[in-house]
């Protein structure tokens, strides 16, 4: 009977065990992805043609000290929004600065803005160092008033009553030095359903973050690239798709 008892017990590990390791890994990629970028030509995109171009069949943006940023810029996906969504990419940058992948974000056009390419919204932080936890793949409010709204690593809610709660840190300074490809490209997968936004590097879960605060979750939008103001940097992007998922 004890033995019984201790199978049924390994078996309902294992199970467990299983499970979660398959929820941090990216679902399979569907078939039918949408190419947001031809590796041709700025089709589709709209930016600061000062700043971006198409080189060696990839998306750069770059500034220098004689050709800066007006504020932080983005290249803005011009076919379309999403609301549920798997997008994916690839990225690589120097370490100058930071950049980002916005999502569910608004192009904003009215008020006194420094330039025509502003973007509001949820945005995937990109940056070539590994200063643990606030470095690539956070999630941050870029203009509005929550901050960094879930850090690497976090499994956290944003609650109704506008609180921040951490159910569970998943990633260690360890393992993100393993995960982490400096100066080299890196892949993203975002998963957004409903409320709840996963997002993963290099094929690994890094974040997993639930929005129910019932005027400051976004659910729907645009899809867009960053370059930071301040110092000079670049920022790559290349294999650019996208399933809508409703």
């Amino acid at each position: 009977m004890n033995r019984c008892l201790t199978l049924l017990a390994f078996l309902t590990f294992s199970t467990t065990l299983f499970a979660d390791e398959n929820a941090r890994t990216p679902p399979p990629e569907a078939s039918d992805m949408k190419v947001l970028f031809n590796g041709k030509d700025l089709t589709g995109w709209d930016g600061d043609p000062r700043l971006w171009a198409v080189k060696d069949g990839v998306l750069r943006g770059e500034t220098t000290k004689e050709n800066p940023a007006k504020g932080n810029t983005f290249l803005i996906w011009k076919d379309g929004t999403a609301a549920d969504f798997d997008l994916r990419l690839s990225f690589r940058m120097n370490a100058a600065n930071n950049s980002g992948i916005q999502y569910r974000s608004k192009h904003i056009t009215e008020g006194k803005v420094s330039n025509a390419w502003v973007v509001r919204g949820y945005q995937h932080e990109l940056r070539n160092e590994k200063k643990f936890p606030n470095t690539s793949s956070f999630i941050y409010d870029e203009g509005g008033r929550r901050g960094r709204i879930c850090l690497l690593g976090e499994r956290a809610v944003w609650t109704a009553d506008g609180k921040k709660e951490v159910k569970e840190t998943f990633v260690t300074q360890e393992a993100f030095d393993k995960l982490m490809k400096l100066d080299d490209w890196n892949d993203v997968v975002i998963v957004a359903k409903g409320k709840n936004i996963k997002h993963y590097l290099n094929g690994q879960l890094v974040l997993d973050f639930t929005d129910e605060d019932p005027k400051l979750a976004l659910s729907e939008g645009i899809f867009a690239l960053q370059l930071h103001a301040g110092a000079p940097m670049w920022a790559e992007f290349k294999n650019i798709r996208l399933k809508q998922l409703k």
